[in-house]
């Protein structure tokens, strides 16, 4: 007998019909407070041997139709590794086909970051002596707002920010804060160590943890899309940002990251602060070196595909990158990291995944330590 549910950490889908093995028929579920719909993820149990065909019949309906074409859904036996399944769009149906080797199989958008692995990856890093763990403050439904410092013995060291999550099912974003904070703890690497002589890095790894939990793709437990809070966010809105925000006038920034995935595009690519009447010559030097910089350290990462300059004109200081450029007229970047694959290096069985994703994380250190030395070395 077939069975699906979706009543755990980050689970979202609405089930039509379940009867038969080769004609699922399910339906993506929108936020928990919005109406933003893409994110998927289930439990299915009772298919061994069979062969499965599930239609997600509003797909074409879901927040971004686009980033259907050429997707694959990811799947996993043990939770731990996760791997791409054959996936079909047309017209306006995604339709998922595969042999279960397992009695039980979870499917999902994109490989995910559970809550709870959030909290073991945290309480491991308290055995590291450059690292202080501090709450911000608590979401709408009491859940902390963690931060992660990671400093040397220098207390003047150059506040550097790090942002992932905003909009919860873009895991990607906190598989790479995951990397980058894996390699600044790490004392054999050089890198890191001056790294860490030059800046103090916080590095905030979700900044959604109730749309998380609920399992949204963009949207806090008010229905709040965080990036569009910036400019004026509230305690009863978004306390995620207005909390970061606050720790960020105490400490200062000189260099601001978020980390994002977008749906549509397959590529890895950085969006800047140009559009701003206050965008200085220093900013622009500083973005460029860093673009240069980031494409020596990783192959992953392009500059010839990404955002128009004016995409987000109508919102520009709602949006964290803007507003912490124009506040504090700093290098301040947005990183967009793939849903599906990244087309210049393609992956079949995996395609854009956790792993590459903190690979990411682990490269950005290079241009980080390049800007940082260049400007205050």
């Amino acid at each position: 007998m077939i069975s699906i549910s979706s009543n755990f950490d980050s689970g979202a889908i609405d089930v039509v019909d379940a009867r038969v093995a080769g004609a699922i028929d399910l339906r993506i579920r929108h936020d928990s407070s919005a109406n933003f719909t893409q994110w998927f993820h289930f439990r299915l149990a009772g298919a061994r041997g069979q062969h499965i065909v599930i239609r997600f019949l509003n797909a074409g309906a879901c927040s971004y139709p686009l980033g259907w074409e050429n997707y694959q859904a990811v799947a996993s036996y043990d939770r731990e590794h996760w791997f791409r399944v054959p996936t079909s769009y047309i017209d306006g149906i995604l339709q998922l086909e595969h042999v279960s080797e397992g009695d039980v199989i979870h499917y999902a958008y994109f490989e995910p970051y559970s809550s709870e692995r959030h909290l073991t990856f945290l309480a491991r890093l308290q055995a590291c002596e450059q690292v202080r763990l501090n709450i911000l403050g608590s979401t709408l439904e009491g859940r902390d707002i963690d931060l992660v410092r990671i400093a040397g013995a220098n207390p003047t060291g150059h506040p550097v920010w790090i942002i992932a999550r905003q909009h919860p099912g873009e895991t990607m974003a906190e598989w790479f804060a995951q990397g980058l904070i894996e390699r600044l703890i790490d004392p054999t690497d050089p890198l890191a160590v001056k790294a860490i002589q030059y800046a103090d890095f916080y590095i905030v790894p979700n900044m959604n943890p109730d749309g998380s939990a609920h399992g949204n793709l963009r949207t806090n437990a008010a229905g709040s899309n965080l990036n569009r809070e910036w400019l004026l966010p509230s305690m009863t809105r978004s306390p995620e940002v207005f909390c970061v925000r606050q720790a960020m006038e105490a400490s200062g920034v000189e260099l601001f990251i978020d980390a994002h995935g977008d749906e549509a595009l397959p590529y890895v690519f950085v969006a800047g602060a140009e559009m701003l009447p206050s965008f200085s010559a220093q900013q622009r030097l500083d973005q460029a070196n860093f673009v240069s910089e980031f494409k020596k350290a990783s192959p992953d990462f392009q500059d010839r595909i990404g955002y128009p300059v004016g995409r987000f004109s109508a919102d520009t200081l709602k949006l964290a990158s803007k507003w912490v450029g124009d506040r504090f007229g700093c290098l301040s970047l947005t990183l967009e990291m793939p849903f599906k694959d990244n087309v210049n290096l393609p992956d079949p069985h995996c395609g854009w995944s956790g792993a590459r994703s903190c690979q990411l994380g682990h490269d950005i250190l290079q241009p980080i330590v390049s800007h940082l030395g260049r400007r205050f070395g």
